[in-house]
């Protein structure tokens, strides 16, 4: 009998250890996040400062990783894959919702392999032209491009980039007839565009800024829903043509099936972080504007944009990759 209570007592030993070790605190150790961009670029930036701010939440180092390649193909396959235990997270983009309608191959579902945490930032668009562009107005360019059809030339980073997305959305809603320049990167873009060599852009506000206040680029417009602090004077398109609404975002998913304790956990500690004054502060000056959202809100963004990005990619005819 004493041989028998001690085995019992051994195993319930066993077990209270195991349950104890199962009930440790997330996170217990280094959480990864990927980013699947090359460092620099404002997915990094914006990374870089919540894996520093939410490290300090949650008590534990937030490794950046960056996964670059194929539009953010790589990254996302990654985390895709990755063992779902709330250890490996992404730090998503908009080229998340677009890649699915870009690309004929890739090798994740948008929709089906993650579990959105929350929504960080929203990164406005300014619609910008050259100096010599006889347009100060969103009106007055649907005018001008409308009287020269097929003569004005807008730049971007490539095909399927925002600035181009933002562009061909523009198009399909004032029927005017402009043509789309793909550059390998903003920054030639940008430097044709200051030099006069293509007529417009829709470029990122931090990308954009100094060259506005030199007066070396006009801003005529903003393409989000509201106006930016940091063009507080420039109106926004909708303000002049309804539905021209283009903007990037960013934010944090986990693999799916990553339990949802652990997504919770994670999207409670990114709400307080990020409405620290200095990481607002540090965000706000990079011209995003913050939203954070719940998990459900954030997936139900996704899928929104998922099916705004087809349906603009198929209209606009943007070949597939």
């Amino acid at each position: 009998m004493g041989k028998v209570l001690g085995a019992i007592g051994t195993l319930l030993m066993v077990l209270l250890t195991g349950l104890g070790a199962a009930a440790q605190p997330y996170p217990d150790k280094p959480v990864k996040l990927v980013i699947p961009f090359a460092p620099g670029g404002s997915v990094d930036i914006v990374g870089r400062i919540l894996a520093q701010a939410l490290g300090e939440e949650l008590k534990q180092s937030i490794v950046v990783e960056n996964r670059a390649g194929a539009g953010g193909n790589i990254g996302f396959e990654a985390v895709a894959h990755a063992k779902p235990d709330g250890y490996t997270l992404l730090m998503a983009s908009s080229n998340l919702a677009v890649n699915v309608s870009l690309y004929r191959t890739i090798g994740y579902d948008p929709l089906k392999d993650f579990a959105p945490v929350s929504l960080v930032a929203i990164q406005p668009n300014v619609l910008m032209v050259h100096p010599s562009l006889p347009v100060k107005t969103v009106s007055e360019l649907i005018t001008y491009a409308k009287a020269n059809p097929g003569k004005l030339n807008f730049g971007s980073s490539g095909i399927g980039a925002s600035q181009h997305l933002a562009g061909e959305l523009f198009k399909s809603r004032t029927g005017v007839d402009m043509v789309h320049v793909p550059y390998k990167g903003g920054g030639p873009a940008m430097a044709d565009l200051v030099g006069g060599r293509i007529q417009l852009m829709f470029e990122t506000i931090p990308s954009s800024m100094s060259y506005v206040r030199s007066g070396q680029l006009r801003a005529i417009a903003v393409t989000t829903e509201e106006r930016s602090a940091q063009l507080p004077d420039v109106p926004t398109v909708q303000e002049t043509v309804t539905g021209v609404v283009s903007r990037g975002w960013l934010g944090v998913a986990a693999p799916a099936g990553t339990p949802q304790p652990i997504v919770d956990r994670l999207n409670g500690a990114i709400h307080k972080v990020i409405a620290l004054p200095d990481v607002t502060k540090r965000l706000t000056d990079l011209g995003l504007q913050v939203k954070v959202s719940t998990p459900a809100a954030f997936s139900s963004f996704i899928a929104s944009e998922v099916k705004d990005f087809h349906t603009l990619i198929t209209d606009a005819k943007i070949p597939v990759e």
